[in-house]
């Protein structure tokens, strides 16, 4: 049993240990995205991202390969790619960090920790949804509108707002 869990890569790099750690991290990834994507709102960018970010880490931590001043240069790329892209929810930040955990674990050679981190995170997101863990049940929904600057919006919406709505805010 504690083999399964060993590194499977830790005699070196391969094409034929790069090929599995790949496969894996691409359906671990797959997996993830599908299971996001129950009963959840999501966007293509969100999923195609999900899918292919345990293959990206899981390529560059096979390269890094234990260096500690590349593993350091990484960890600040990714970081960098962070701070760099729109801000998203908390659960979809939380599916990101799952898929760059399930990427680490692939790039380290750990196939059958992945799997079962996979199947274990991919678990306790559906049920979290599915149970509606956190979920705002006060009824009150965010509608956002655009328009040309060149209109005095300040006013135009209020009647509208008035009749159909209990509480209404304007934010810039």
């Amino acid at each position: 049993m504690e083999t399964m869990f060993a590194s499977f890569t830790s005699s070196g790099i391969t094409v034929s240990s790069f090929l599995l750690c790949s496969l894996v991290a691409l359906l671990c990834g797959a997996l993830i995205a599908f299971t996001y994507t129950r009963r959840t709102r999501f966007t293509q960018s969100l999923v195609l991202a999900v899918i292919l970010l345990p293959f990206a880490v899981q390529t560059v931590i096979m390269l890094v390969n234990g260096n500690i001043g590349t593993g350091v240069a990484v960890a600040g790329a990714f970081g960098l790619v962070r701070f760099r892209s729109a801000p998203g929810n908390a659960k979809d930040i939380s599916v990101i960090f799952v898929a760059m955990a399930v990427g680490l674990a692939c790039g380290s050679g750990y196939i059958a920790l992945s799997v079962l981190f996979t199947v274990i995170a991919c678990a306790v997101l559906y049920l979290l949804v599915f149970f509606r863990i956190g979920a705002d049940r006060s009824g009150e929904k965010e509608l956002s509108i655009t328009i040309p600057e060149s209109i005095d919006y300040t006013e135009v919406f209020d009647d509208i707002f008035k009749e159909y709505t209990t509480h209404a805010e304007l934010t810039e």
